[in-house]
């Protein structure tokens, strides 16, 4: 099969031919409507291959419905492959090197839908990002000019408004009545984002199921599975855990073994919502066995036991580990999440 790599970009687009493996036959430089006509037509399926960059998902889509291949390729795994100087030429000849590595894991294409979900979880964290900012920027203000104001974010939105009449700031009065209004204008935005966030979801088997896991709510089971896609291309939850930066990073050579802090690989965003589930569920597990022991299930019982051995914000990130396990084996095996489950060990 004819191997095609593209180095993609907004308006020029390199590309490498190669029929056999290490040779470049031919070599073009095309704008997007003439790449565009250049996929459709090639006769036979061919295997396009690409960086998994901006664009690269759409270009696959196209791509995969003509019938064609494709073979998305992590920009890390490219670089080594890549000789002497940056360029686009050069870059296509490094893609056409790496696809020849069989071990290496391609990145798979992403539905129109997958990626919807994503920019909207992208849309709430930049408007959150934004409101942070007006925060302390307003907290900047209130305390140069010698005014108290409350250390909770809820309490100080809350108490903003009247602090922002005082004498003290007349002159910035009007400006920072304006830096509020955009604080209430991030909050509604992120309530939308929530909201349609559930009634894309509401339907979904999926996300329902991993919604009942401890500490995972609609935010984290819908950006987990647009991020994963396909959990059956994962052997088993390790392999999905490490895949989010979960498991140590290892340091090893000849018969020393040593394993430091989590790699912290992959996709950041969701790492981060899983650790902050996790927290949540080591403080309801806390809060269950100091008023009610009895009612702890088999992994509250273990969260408890692990943060009192090596501290909460460890093991915070060992239960973010386990959760992401849990998740794995929830939807590959279509069951439902029970904290008291046993996993039956091979005969």
């Amino acid at each position: 099969m004819k191997r095609i790599s593209v180095d993609l970009a907004k308006s020029v687009y390199q590309v490498a031919e190669s029929v056999h493996s290490g040779q470049v036959v031919q070599r073009k430089r095309l704008n997007r409507e003439a790449f565009r006509r250049y996929i459709q037509e090639q006769a036979e399926p061919v295997e396009w291959v690409m960086e998994a960059c901006g664009t690269a998902h759409y270009w696959g889509r196209v791509a995969q419905s003509l019938g064609h291949r494709v073979r998305l390729i992590h920009p890390r795994y490219v670089r080594p492959y890549r000789r002497r100087n940056k360029t686009d030429r050069n870059d296509c000849g490094a893609m056409l090197e790496a696809s020849r590595c069989k071990d290496m894991h391609p990145v798979p294409v992403k539905s129109h839908e997958q990626q919807q979900v994503q920019q909207l979880h992208g849309l709430r964290e930049t408007w959150k990002k934004t409101r942070t900012q007006r925060i302390n920027l307003l907290r900047g203000i209130l305390r140069e000019a010698g005014i108290d104001a409350p250390a909770a974010t809820a309490a100080f939105v809350r108490a903003a408004h009247d602090l922002v009449e005082r004498p003290e700031l007349a002159l910035l009065s009007k400006m920072l009545h304006i830096v509020l209004a955009e604080i209430n204008l991030t909050e509604q935005c992120m309530v939308e984002c929530e909201q349609q966030l559930k009634r894309w979801h509401q339907d979904d088997a999926i996300v329902h199921k991993l919604d009942e896991v401890s500490g995972i709510g609609v935010l984290t089971a819908s950006a987990f599975k647009a991020a994963v896609g396909q959990p059956e291309r994962f052997h088993n939850g390790r392999q999905l855990s490490a895949w989010l930066g979960m498991t140590p990073r290892e340091f090893s050579s000849g018969n020393h073994r040593k394993l430091g802090r989590i790699s912290c690989q992959g996709n950041t965003y969701v790492r981060t919502l899983f650790i902050h589930g996790a927290r949540t569920a080591l403080l309801a597990a806390q809060r269950c066995q100091a008023k009610t022991p009895e009612r702890l299930t088999a992994l509250q019982r273990w969260a408890t036991q692990t943060a009192a051995r090596i501290g909460h914000n460890k093991a915070a990130v060992a239960l973010a580990n386990k959760m992401v396990r849990i998740c794995w084996a929830v939807w590959c095996h279509e069951r439902r999440f029970s904290g008291n489950w046993q996993s039956s060990l091979p005969a």
